[in-house]
């Protein structure tokens, strides 16, 4: 959620954010929120109008009792003022509120840097690191493979569950275990706390970390109760600090965590279809940093480079793509995501998403830094460490031999005990 003052003191900025966006649909908010913000500041003055009537008219009683004069009027007048303040508090609130509501909707200004574009085709590459290699044989998609070498069960999974779910097996459910604990190790030897959030959260928070249309599409509804699945553990981690204040001195906080993750997945392309790349339950590690406004560009650069260097360390062939304006969700203001080489699809699929919010987030959950002197709002930061089934899809791709068995990267062997899955195990 932007500051208010930016659209009173510059419309057009706002105007202007939201055409580079894509969304012209959202131009009339701009004036909704200016007529509203109006009234509302109008009921502000007449409301601070009374209340100095209040102290004048105070004042002339105890003028009046002293002189022995009659106060009568003066009594009525006093008596009728704070009804009329407590009116026009009250249609105050209910203004705010409509106010807030418009705010949400109206998208983050990007940040200068982001490239113009209308969608994710149009995300351009910035960087590319590792080397695909050819293969010699045709490559076996991660499903065929699974289920060849009984790793991967989709049928029993849609017995269970439905679609958009799978049981993993044997050595492929350990080479599961083993990307998670590498990556929290890894996480943990830059510093960063590891964290067990839990895996549901309130809808106040939720509305702090998500847009109404994100959590019509993205959220699971616990029933009767004010409970939501999370979707990653980035929302409970930010979650912890809403209506905080922050000293300064405890910046940055950098945290990690593992978690399961839970998502409807509406209208997302491939949830109807077998496979692991895209599901309503998976595994995934990810890190947050809460900073001061000058230091989150700083950790931005940082915390690519902490995703990097996993899939470096995996020696899986990756590329980051930088988001344009019209792939960047409302609360936005500069993301890229970083995408492993399909061997079988011979083309690059994302595997994880850094974004800073800048203090849009920190705005909505209330999150303040208290230092130089003052109170303010702090940037906040989230990045995938790892996804774990999609990083699964890169190694049994990136890694599969001829006779379809899987070769584990070394990076991970000390935490598998295995240096391969194959055929006959």
């Amino acid at each position: 959620m932007i500051d208010i003052r930016i659209l009173r003191e510059d419309p057009k900025l706002v105007r202007d954010n939201i055409k580079k966006k894509h969304q012209e649909h959202k131009l009339p908010l701009v004036d909704e929120v200016l007529k509203l913000d109006e009234l509302w500041r109008s009921l502000r003055g007449q409301a601070d109008s009374l209340r100095a009537d209040r102290n004048r008219v105070s004042q002339a009683i105890n003028e009046a009792k002293k002189t022995k004069k009659d106060a009568t009027k003066l009594l009525e007048e006093a008596k009728a003022i704070p009804k009329k303040i407590a009116e026009l508090e009250e249609q105050g609130k209910d203004l705010q509120a409509k106010i807030r509501d418009l705010m949400l909707q109206i998208p983050n200004i990007i940040h200068k840097s982001v490239p113009i574009g209308k969608d994710s085709s149009e995300n351009p590459e910035i960087k590319r690191i590792g080397e695909p290699k050819k293969k010699t044989f045709p490559v076996k998609g991660h499903v065929e493979l699974g289920e060849e070498l009984g790793i991967l069960d989709f049928d029993t999974s849609a017995s269970i569950s439905g679609n958009g779910f799978y049981v993993m097996r044997g050595k492929l459910a350990e080479l599961n275990m083993a990307l998670i604990n590498f990556a929290r190790d890894y996480m943990a030897s830059q510093g960063f706390e590891y964290t067990e959030p839990p895996l549901m959260i309130r809808k106040e928070v939720l509305t702090g970390v998500y847009s109404n249309a994100e959590i019509d599409a993205m959220a699971y509804k616990i029933q009767d109760e004010d409970l939501y699945l999370i979707a990653t553990s980035e929302h409970p981690l930010i979650g912890q600090f809403i209506n905080k204040v922050v000293p300064s001195t405890k910046l940055p906080v950098k945290q990690t965590a593992y978690s399961m993750c839970f998502r409807r997945e509406i209208g997302s392309h491939g949830i109807d279809e077998k496979g692991i790349f895209r599901t309503h339950q998976f595994n995934k590690q990810e890190m947050i940093i809460i900073c001061e406004p000058e230091e989150s560009y700083k950790w931005y650069d940082k915390m690519l480079e902490y995703t990097l260097h996993v899939f470096k360390a995996l020696e899986i062939p990756i590329r980051v793509v930088e988001c344009c304006s019209g792939d960047l969700a409302d609360l936005k203001a500069k993301s890229c995501d970083v995408e492993a080489w399909s061997p079988k699809q011979e083309k690059y699929f994302e595997v994880a998403s850094l974004t800073n919010m800048e203090e849009a987030q920190a705005r909505r959950l209330n999150i303040r830094i208290d230092g130089k002197g003052k109170q303010y709002f702090a940037h906040t930061l989230n990045n995938t460490v790892i996804a774990t089934s999609r990083a699964l899809v890169a190694i049994m791709e990136n890694y599969q031999e001829k006779d379809s068995t899987i070769k584990i990267p070394k990076a991970l062997q000390r935490y598998t005990g295995f240096k391969e899955i194959k055929p006959s195990d």
